[in-house]
């Protein structure tokens, strides 16, 4: 059985050379890549589609029983299901971490040279079906996003790309996702450029146009106007509303601070308990209690979400233990400042014990209400009379703008689930108040925080990038005339008539640096013929105040060249000399790595 996979295996890499040396032969790269970002969008929409369908197909036939009038102890139930069911995938078939899927992204691209496990393709699909199906509060865009940049990533790998490429094609799959799911193109372009922070150029933006369309035309074929989200608006924007917006943003910005505190401070609680069974129950038992009390926590919450652009928030209290009162607007008040308060809660514990999806969902789901109950509350206790769907949208761009710090994103996506961008205004106030609120208080995005908190983010620094790219190894040089503690001035001498460097180390017979000797600080002892064989070395030798070690990374040594202003350092690993390493070669290898990122 083994013989005949290894055989296989070899059959595929031989039809993959084939069909690569058949492509450099008669396909030209930028061709080519409009034809790879095309595949990559109509599989990246066909992925999409697919986990969307089956989340959907699940969670109607776990819950078309429940009638929405009382609640149900099903609710304790089936998280826990749907949990083990995802820690046993991926625990046992998988055996990887597939969870945070933008922030995997991240780290690919920064760390990784863009590389994604194959099996990234598929595994966040089945997990995240088992998690959100059974009612798991997160959201399944990171998981759609991941595995069609895994899609784009294996891709380009197969054929053979350079690190650009294989970037672009990260940055297509990412699009197209976003792309499918709500059949919002222009979404899907920005996200990518503004969360995964790719460049702004021709050659990066055609590719990524491509995609995103493609995976829309999809979505669109498939399901047509049957979309996640659809937003009437029907209330106009007047003038006289903005200071209504800038408060939806400075409410949205602050709910982002909790949200992202909120969710690492219990992620970390939940990674503190080492056995994952009693991980699993406590999550999963913590979700259940929610959605017990709070059904809205249910899943992804997009029904919900329609519920308040219909102007129906009382309907969030279906199935619950609240509904006599729904014609009570002060109960209906209190529970969306409930649901508020506990979507962290249920998200982080889905996650915690080890569920999966992502947050996206969960901040458009918490925007949403944020900005419904907000108005809510001022029109009950102000009697303002104004329309409080216009006010959820605007909350999602506030929360989407603060928790990512994607303001473009949030504003692209909501105004285009409107079908037009008569909210544009109003949505471009609330997301920039939300994101100059939130940027007071947290530098990081709920994406990047985890990889910065562990200096791996690098993806938003494009030296950092580089220079990590960099290896300390290749640029030792050792072309160094060396002498031993015991030489005279007379050796000295014969290593400098032969030498082309103005330093000498010193070394004894175990390989351990006992000092250098500079040119500039003997040459006035060169021509003492008299001294040759008088002075010794070691007289003359002084230990470098800075070095460097072969395992340091690149950004050390470039933090050593600027502080100690000197043009080489040696390279000592255990006090062992190894060599030197100059600026003048550090800076040309550094140009040629960036002509080597760049994409033109």
């Amino acid at each position: 059985m083994s013989r005949m996979f290894r055989v296989n295996v070899l059959r595929f890499n031989k039809l993959v050379n084939r069909l690569v040396a058949w492509r450099i032969a008669k396909i030209q790269e930028r061709n080519f890549l409009y034809i790879l970002s095309l595949v990559v969008g109509l599989l990246s929409g066909l992925a999409a589609l697919f986990l969307k369908n089956l989340i959907h197909f699940v969670a109607e036939e776990l819950t078309e029983m429940i009638s929405v009038e009382g609640f149900t102890y099903l609710y304790l139930l089936y998280p826990f299901i749907g949990i083990l069911l995802t820690v046993l995938f991926v625990k046992y078939i998988i055996r990887d971490d597939i969870g945070h899927g933008v922030s995997k992204i991240l780290y690919s691209i920064s760390r990784k040279g863009s590389k994604l496990k194959p099996h990234k393709t598929y595994s966040s699909m089945i997990a995240s079906s088992l998690t959100i199906g059974f009612g798991g509060s997160v959201g399944a865009e990171a998981p759609i996003v991941l595995t069609g940049a895994s899609i784009g990533s294996n891709l380009a790998r197969i054929f053979k790309l350079r690190y650009k490429y294989i970037t672009l094609m990260v940055g297509c799959g990412a699009a197209g996702a976003i792309a499918g799911i709500f059949n919002a193109p222009m979404a899907g372009i920005v996200f990518t450029l503004e969360v995964l922070m790719l460049d702004l150029t021709m050659a990066f933006l055609i590719p990524l146009l491509i995609s995103a369309v493609s995976a829309t035309v999809i979505s669109y074929f498939f399901m047509g106007e049957g979309v996640l989200l659809h937003f009437d608006q029907i209330a106009p924007f007047h003038i006289n509303m903005i200071w209504i917006y800038i408060l939806v943003g400075i409410f949205t910005g602050l709910m982002g601070i909790y949200f992202t505190r909120g969710t690492m401070f219990l992620e970390k609680r939940f990674a503190a308990v080492n056995n994952w069974f009693v991980r699993l129950l406590v999550g999963a038992f913590t979700l259940g209690i929610l959605i017990f009390i709070f059904p809205p926590l249910w899943g992804e919450g997009y029904t919900s979400i329609n519920s308040v652009f219909n102007n129906q928030g009382a309907e969030l209290l279906n199935n619950s233990m609240f509904f006599q009162w729904k014609d009570n607007p002060y109960v209906v008040l209190l529970v969306l400042g409930g649901i508020l308060i506990f979507k962290v809660f249920a998200m982080s514990a889905t996650t915690g014990s080890g569920g999966n999806g992502g947050i996206f969902a969960p901040t458009l789901f918490t925007g949403a209400i944020a900005g419904y109950f907000l108005v809510n509350l001022l029109n009950t206790v102000f009697h303002l009379g104004v329309p409080e769907n216009n006010f959820a949208l605007a909350g999602m761009a506030g929360m989407m703008a603060a928790v990512m710090h994607a303001p473009l994103t949030g504003i692209f996506l909501t105004a285009e689930l409107t079908g037009g961008y008569g909210m544009f205004i109003p949505l471009l106030i609330t997301a920039t108040v939300a994101y100059v609120t939130i940027m007071r208080f947290e530098p990081h995005s709920i994406y990047t925080k985890r990889l910065a908190q562990t200096g791996e983010l690098i993806t938003h620094h494009k030296d950092k990038a580089i220079l990590r790219s960099m290896e300390v190894k290749r640029l030792i040089e050792s072309d160094f005339e060396i002498l031993s503690p015991d030489a005279s001035l007379r050796d000295l001498v014969k290593a400098i008539s032969k030498s082309n460097r103005n330093l000498f180390p010193i070394v004894d017979a175990d390989g351990y640096l006992k000092g250098m000797v500079k040119l500039s600080k003997v040459k006035n002892l060169i021509f003492e013929h008299e001294l040759y064989d008088k002075v010794m070395v070691k007289d003359l030798m002084f230990m470098p105040e800075f070095f460097i070690s072969s395992t340091d990374n690149m950004e050390t040594v470039a933090e050593k060249f600027e502080t100690s202003n000197r043009y080489n350092l040696a390279v000592i690993d255990d006090g062992k000399y190894l060599g030197f390493i100059s600026r003048a070669v550090v800076f040309s290898n550094y140009r040629k790595t960036l002509e080597y990122f760049s994409h033109e």
